[in-house]
């Protein structure tokens, strides 16, 4: 395991590996999306009290747990970096920031789409909505961090600071809505005891949560091997590989 792990810090083993698996996440990613779609919005019972309106949840919950998972990465690959100096966790983090913005964006669009007929109105102040925004903010802020500092090792530190800093919103969000009083429910697939919500309902909001972790880390590997080659694009790997491909065409 840690002889894997060790040869995984390796920018050209990162960039092979993570080709061989990137087909394979892709057809996995589309199955379990398709399966979660089809069973929330075509197989699901309405909802006693919402109806049909409640089928963005579909959409919503698992772009919420997403934006906060992806956050939750990035800080720990920042620490990384700050600590072993990894080129890889570099990488990490900014290949993920445009996926994870990508989600928190989706989360909060389609949760203002849910609360116009439940709320009746487009925008609510509420905790959990302002503190999803605040995270929308430091993903964007790490994103022009990043492109406003030319050294490379400076914006790594930077930002990793900014993604440290900014972990503190995490358990804000996550329990925003037991500390305050907000117009968001509280916990229904995640309490201890059972989910309040109906098997036929969780299972396919599951598939579509795991569906989505499997976008992101299919993603954030393609982005994070476009990462790789301009950054090693002066390694003799690097030049090799280009002139296979360019006697391939």
């Amino acid at each position: 395991m840690w002889t894997f792990l060790h040869k995984m810090a390796s920018p050209r083993f990162f960039h092979q590996i993570s080709g061989r698996m990137v087909p394979w996440l892709g057809a996995i990613t589309l199955l379990l999306i398709l399966a979660g779609l089809y069973g929330g919005l075509l197989l699901a019972p309405a909802d006693y009290e919402q109806g049909e309106s409640y089928r963005i949840i579909y959409l919503h919950v698992p772009a919420a747990w997403m934006s906060m998972f992806i956050y939750m990465v990035m800080a720990g690959a920042a620490a990384i970096g700050l600590i072993w100096r990894l080129k890889l966790a570099d990488v990490v983090t900014t290949a993920s920031a445009p996926i994870g913005a990508s989600f928190t964006f989706l989360a909060l669009v389609t949760g203002s789409l849910w609360g116009k007929p439940m709320w009746g109105t487009w925008c609510v102040w509420d905790a959990r909505l302002t503190s999803e925004l605040i995270l929308l903010f430091l993903y964007i802020g790490f994103i022009a961090l990043q492109g406003a500092i030319e050294d490379r090792r400076t914006a790594a530190r930077a930002g990793a600071v900014l993604l440290l800093v900014g972990v503190i919103n995490i358990p804000i969000i996550h329990y925003s809505v037991e500390w305050w009083n907000t117009l968001h429910q509280g916990p229904t697939v995640t309490k201890m005891d059972k989910p309040s919500i109906h098997l036929s309902m969780l299972v396919p909001l599951l598939l579509m949560a795991l569906g989505f972790k499997l976008f992101y880390i299919t993603v954030m590997l393609m982005r994070a091997r476009c990462e790789v080659l301009d950054r090693e694009r002066r390694s003799s790997w690097v030049r090799e590989l280009i002139g296979h491909g360019n006697r391939g065409d």
